[in-house]
């Protein structure tokens, strides 16, 4: 079964590349058991990444303003079936699962997308702010969590 973790992100936007931090965390634990993909991309772009997967563990950075920064926030497939996107324009996961399934696309029927909450996402910075690297830590041990204990997998002894 291939898993893949796609770290959603923009690395010159600050925070907003937290999941690039993430991701190469959990690539120096998992080495090759689990395929690690930092993208910019967002969309139907996704159905590249996610396409062939048995399960897919999205990391991300969110703004939603309704949790403190550096709250670790964390949703299953199902979840997304409730969402709508805020207009016709607008193709986010939901979209992509919707097409994924119409095409019959082989897609991850395990999927889960954890963020973590960032105060400002559009800031141009290298580096991450001082709270998303205090709360990395938190970040990169949900996604191992889901990785490990409901996926089973295990991470490099090397």
């Amino acid at each position: 079964m291939r898993t893949v973790v796609l770290a959603l992100g923009n690395d010159i936007l600050g925070d907003d590349g937290v999941g690039f931090h993430a991701a190469r965390a959990i690539r120096k634990e998992f080495g090759p058991e689990v395929e690690v993909v930092e993208s910019p991309e967002s969309g139907l772009a996704l159905l590249d990444h996610l396409e062939g997967c048995e399960r897919a563990l999205i990391l991300d950075a969110v703004a939603t303003g309704k949790c403190p920064p550096g709250t670790v926030l964390s949703w299953d497939r199902d979840d997304f079936k409730r969402l709508v996107a805020p207009n016709q324009h607008a193709a986010g996961l939901p979209h992509v699962l919707e097409l994924a399934e119409r095409l019959g696309l082989v897609f991850p029927r395990h999927l889960r997308v954890v963020a973590m909450e960032v105060q400002d996402p559009t800031r141009f910075r290298d580096t991450l702010t001082e709270q998303a690297r205090q709360f990395l830590p938190a970040f990169v041990a949900e996604a191992r969590r889901i990785l490990t204990q409901e996926w089973g997998l295990r991470p490099c002894t090397s």
